[in-house]
């Protein structure tokens, strides 16, 4: 694998992981005011969400590098099939 499908595979596994990270911890606003969405969380957190999302990434990403290393997941034989 080279360097530029392992940034893409992170990338693919980041986004998935951010949208398993967002819904957790919100709350929504009680009195929402004047414009304000009534489902709006009260503190999204997003800097929050996106280091823990990258921690996520990062194990997912170590664990499918070291079964593309130790050839469990082979795409070519797969396809060979």
């Amino acid at each position: 694998m080279g360097w530029a499908t392992g940034i893409m595979v992170y990338l693919v596994i980041w986004w998935i992981a951010l949208f398993m990270v967002l819904p957790l911890g919100v709350k929504r606003v009680e009195n929402p005011g004047r414009g304000q969405e009534t489902g709006a969380p009260e503190r999204p957190e997003l800097l929050r969400k996106a280091i823990i999302t990258s921690i996520v990434a990062a194990v997912l990403w170590l664990a499918f590098y070291g079964f593309y290393q130790l050839d469990l997941l082979s795409f070519r034989r797969l396809e060979g099939s």
